[in-house]
C-alpha cells in the first residue's frame, strides 16, 4: 500500500491527481479536515508519514513544504515551478531517455514538468541531443491552451454567465516574452538562449497544442520532413504515452483538445522539405500536469507506469 498525501488538493491539479488515485486498491490517500488543511503542524505530520507527497502549491508554498520534510524515506513530486531547474531534483519527463527514467525510478525528489514546457521539450530536446539542430538555433514556439491551465480563478471567470466578451476570443499573453516555463525549456533542451515563446489561452476547458517551426536549411543534417518524422518515430517508439502520427493520418486541422482526459501526447511533423512544422498535442491537465505526476509516482514505486492512466 502506498500512502499518498496531496498538499493543495483543492486546486485543479490536486483534484485531478486525487481523482486518478482514489479508486486504486494499492493507494491510501491521507487527508486533512478543512480546518487543518493549512495547519503547518498537521501538514508536516502528513508530509512525513506519507510514502509520497504531491505538492500542488504556489512556488513559495512548495519550497516551505519541502522544508517541513525530515523523514529521509519520504518522496515528493512537486507540481509547481519551484524545483524544475534545481540540480538536486530530477526533472520528471521519463520519455526523454532511459537514463532519465532510471533517475526518476531512484529519486526521492521529482519536479513535475510544466505543461507548455512538456510540449516544447518533447519536440526540441531530441533534435538537439541528436545534433540535428544546434543549441543556438533561434527557436520560436507557439502554444494554445484551454482555460483550465490558468487556475481556479480563471476557470470561474470563463464559466461565469456574465463574463467579459473578450474571453470568447483567443488571448495572447506573456507579451514581454517572459514565462515561468522558459527556464526549464532552456535547461532540458540544452539551449544556449531562451526561445521566443508565444502562448495563448482559449475558450475551451482543457487541451494544448505546442508548435515549433524550423527551417530545414538551418538543420545540421540534410533532413527532409519525412526524415524528421521518422527520427521522432524511432526516438519515441517504445513509449506508452507518446505517439508520432504517420503522414497519411495527419488531419487537416489539429484540435488542441483532441486528447482531453488522457495522459497521451501526439507529435505531428508537417510542412514541407523547406519549412518543417513540429506540433505536440496533449491535455494540459493530463500529460501536462496530473497525469504526468501519477506516471512519475508509478515509476518511482516500480509499478507499470500506465496504472490508472489512459
Amino acid at each position: 500500500m502506498i500512502n499518498v498525501f496531496i498538499d493543495g488538493k483543492e486546486g485543479t491539479t490536486g483534484l485531478q491527481i486525487y481523482d486518478r488515485l482514489e479508486k486504486r486498491a494499492d493507494v491510501k490517500i491521507i487527508t486533512l479536515s478543512e480546518e487543518l488543511r493549512k495547519d503547518v503542524n498537521a501538514r508536516k505530520e502528513c508530509l512525513n508519514s506519507a510514502d509520497v507527497s504531491f505538492l500542488c502549491l504556489p512556488d513559495a508554498a512548495a519550497i516551505e513544504a519541502v522544508a517541513l520534510v525530515d523523514n529521509p524515506k519520504a518522496k515528493i513530486i512537486d507540481a509547481s515551478t519551484a524545483h524544475r531547474t534545481n540540480p538536486e531534483w530530477v526533472y520528471g519527463l521519463p520519455e526523454l531517455s532511459d537514463e532519465r527514467r532510471e533517475q526518476i525510478a531512484n529519486a526521492k525528489r521529482v519536479a513535475n514538468p510544466g505543461c507548455h514546457a512538456t510540449g516544447f521539450i518533447t519536440l526540441v530536446a531530441p533534435l538537439v541531443k541528436a545534433g540535428i539542430v544546434s543549441a543556438d538555433y533561434p527557436f520560436v514556439a507557439h502554444s494554445i491552451s484551454g482555460y483550465s491551465g490558468a487556475g481556479k480563478k480563471a476557470i470561474a471567470q470563463y464559466e461565469s454567465a456574465d463574463r467579459d466578451i473578450s474571453l470568447s476570443s483567443p488571448r495572447e499573453y506573456a507579451l514581454g516574452l517572459t514565462h515561468k516555463h522558459l527556464p526549464e525549456m532552456v535547461r532540458e533542451c540544452g539551449l544556449e538562449h531562451k526561445p521566443i515563446f508565444n502562448p495563448f489561452i482559449c475558450d475551451y476547458y482543457c487541451g494544448m497544442c505546442v508548435t515549433v517551426p524550423v527551417y530545414a536549411s538551418l538543420l545540421n543534417k540534410k533532413y527532409k520532413v519525412n526524415d524528421v518524422r521518422e527520427f521522432f518515430a524511432e526516438y519515441y517508439a517504445r513509449q506508452n504515452f507518446i505517439k508520432v502520427v504517420e503522414s497519411d493520418k495527419i488531419p487537416q486541422f489539429l484540435a488542441a483538445n483532441s486528447l482531453a482526459d488522457t495522459n497521451n501526447l501526439n507529435i505531428y511533423v508537417t510542412g514541407s522539405d523547406e519549412q518543417i512544422l513540429l506540433a505536440s498535442v496533449f491535455d494540459n491537465l493530463g500529460k501536462g500536469a496530473s497525469g504526468a505526476a501519477v506516471q512519475n509516482m508509478n515509476i518511482m514505486f516500480g509499478l507499470d507506469e500506465t496504472t490508472s492512466l489512459i
